[in-house]
């Protein structure tokens, strides 16, 4: 018993406690690592994921722009040809003065194969329509990205709702663009009019996001 208590009289409190100190020291130098690590890493991943968002904004927003300028051109040759239209037919009535300017504002949507006098001022002007549709293809390829390997995770409530909302009404565009092209397809102008009134209007307003999301998405922390 006696050799007992004093082998644990000779114990060194000291260095045990010195060792104990030093392992959690430690342990807790090795979880602040790698937390920093993580976060570090987490603010590169957002930094990398904006910037592909952005790339993706900004090349949709150009494609969307030409298609729209191109469009609505067209839409205003439907309008302004509708007036000189025979009917519903393909033939145009109209004076030489009225058909010049007609042809001059829209040089390529009819193409004039031959003409009738049919009264002192007016002719009717055989050919046919070519319609050239821009089609854009708008991509959500990044977003897409940033939503499968969850690196949206860190961007605050106001930011997602902003980019979920504006991704959505892309969604509604394409939809309409898809449409169009089918009615393209299909030779059908009607449609195709109304579809291209209905993008007139979404049109706009997704470009207008495209701004308000580049000027904003900075800010998605």
């Amino acid at each position: 018993m006696g050799r007992f208590f004093k082998l644990k009289n000779n114990l060194n409190w000291k260095y045990i406690l010195g060792e104990v100190l030093l392992l959690f020291v430690g342990i807790n130098l090795a979880i602040w690592f790698n937390n920093w690590n993580s976060s570090k890493q987490s603010i590169q991943d957002r930094h990398t994921i904006i910037l592909k968002i952005k790339d993706e904004i900004t090349n949709n927003t150009k494609a969307l722009t030409l298609a729209q300028n191109k469009n609505t051109q067209l839409t205003n040759a439907f309008k302004d040809f509708n007036a000189y239209f025979e009917e519903n037919s393909s033939r145009v009535i109209a004076t030489p003065k009225e058909f010049e300017l007609l042809t001059k504002t829209y040089p390529t949507f009819f193409k004039v194969k031959d003409s009738v006098k049919i009264n002192e001022t007016q002719y009717r002007y055989f050919g046919g329509t070519t319609i050239e549709l821009e089609l854009p293809d708008l991509s959500r390829i990044a977003w897409n990205t940033a939503q499968s390997i969850d690196a949206t995770n860190t961007f605050n409530y106001d930011c997602l709702y902003n980019l979920e909302s504006l991704y959505n009404l892309q969604d509604r565009v394409t939809n309409e663009i898809n449409k169009a092209a089918d009615a393209l397809q299909k030779d059908d102008a009607k449609q195709l009019k109304r579809i291209l009134n209905f993008l007139n209007q979404l049109s706009p307003q997704l470009i207008n996001n495209y701004t308000n999301a580049l000027s904003n998405i900075d800010r998605c922390k």
